[in-house]
């Protein structure tokens, strides 16, 4: 299983220090954290694009850009790139140029936007929401076959005729990955053009999820597809801290801060610490807890999804630096070990095929 981090890359005031942080000292500190989720083994870091004051990340790829040539090994992916508002064209090759810098560590992670500021930022009809991912992803794809590109035109997009698309990535392909928050079309979607699927999961209990996992597979076969060649991801939000009491303590001040802040822009209630807890339980969708406490709750997860990736969102909100450093460094030292472990020992006394 592989096992990686993603963020926003939250700015503004630290709920519980009262400290500034601007764009400069979050971008710095973002790399940071990449090099040293690297430096442990983790296998993925994403960052996801946002056009709002609260976050730094408009430019994923920038940034990502910055980590690569301090990183080695670990994946660099947008989580997501909302495609419904951007150029397929542009998006492909910064991601390229991401790849060649990191010498084929790259990844797409598309999706649709659960924000929608950039769509009247960049020209676009909120009306037109489903209509722009969908041929804006089939155009990315068709990027990504080879060198020479031609696309008959859309509603949305230009006809290009046989033109050249440069850089091409150091990869053969650039990994695609779709996101997906729940919409079983989006599901359905991701399976018929044999993309690999995220789903996130940040609120209710995940294991009411597993049937958008049955799902996909499923329609992979109806579409033709190997269900087993097709990878899963869950993207989650929690906290990694000595003692469960401590990942909430720490968790809870800037998570509430930014809940409650989107919840009255879309009438949701103001949260409460005794929800974030519940929520921290083993049925819930929050994996803060200690190192034992995350560990168990990724591999009781992976038995009701058996997904290929898992992906934690810690720094949910503004934060004091040192602490996420050190929750990167539990999950990377503590958590990953562990889980892979148990999950190596499950795939090693997997009974061979007959016909093997």
């Amino acid at each position: 299983m592989e096992l990686g981090l993603y963020t926003f890359a939250d700015v503004g005031t630290d709920p519980v220090t009262g400290h500034s942080v601007g764009p400069a000292e979050r971008l710095r500190n973002l790399v940071e954290e990449i090099e040293l989720a690297d430096q442990l083994g983790l296998d993925f870091f994403g960052l996801g694009e946002h056009h709002r004051p609260d976050y730094a990340a408009s430019a994923p790829a920038v940034a990502l850009a910055a980590a690569a040539l301090r990183t080695k090994n670990i994946r660099l992916s947008s989580a997501v790139s909302v495609l419904s508002s951007d150029d397929p064209i542009r998006v492909f090759q910064q991601f390229a140029t991401l790849d060649n810098l990191s010498q084929g560590r790259a990844e797409i992670m598309a999706g649709r936007g659960s924000f929608v500021e950039s769509f009247p930022l960049f020209g676009y009809e909120l009306s037109d929401y489903d209509t722009l991912f969908a041929e804006k992803l089939e155009m990315l794809i068709a990027l990504n076959e080879g060198e020479f590109f031609s696309w008959p035109g859309g509603k949305h997009t230009p006809k290009v005729d046989a033109r050249g698309v440069y850089p091409r990535p150091f990869q053969d392909k650039l990994p695609l990955w779709i996101a997906v928050g729940g919409t079983p079309q989006s599901v359905a979607r991701a399976a018929m053009l044999g993309l690999p699927l995220a789903l996130a999961i940040i609120g209710g209990e995940p294991h009411r999820f597993a049937p958008l996992f049955k799902l996909y597979r499923e329609a992979a076969v109806k579409f033709g597809r190997d269900p087993a060649a097709l990878k899963t991801s869950i993207n989650v939000h929690g906290f990694v801290a000595e003692t469960s009491q401590e990942a909430i303590d720490t968790a809870y001040p800037p998570h509430s801060d930014v809940m409650n802040r989107i919840g009255r822009e879309r009438g949701w209630g103001p949260s409460s610490k005794a929800q974030f807890e519940a929520s921290a339980g083993k049925l819930g969708a929050n994996f803060a807890g200690s190192p034992a406490e995350v560990t168990d709750k990724i591999l009781a997860n992976y038995e009701i999804f058996g997904f290929d990736r898992f992906v934690i969102q810690m720094a949910i909100g503004v934060m004091d630096h040192s602490k996420l450093m050190k929750a990167i460094e539990l999950f990377g030292t503590k958590v990953a070990p562990e889980v892979r472990k148990a999950t190596s020992r499950e795939t090693e006394t997997q009974p061979v095929p007959a016909d093997a």
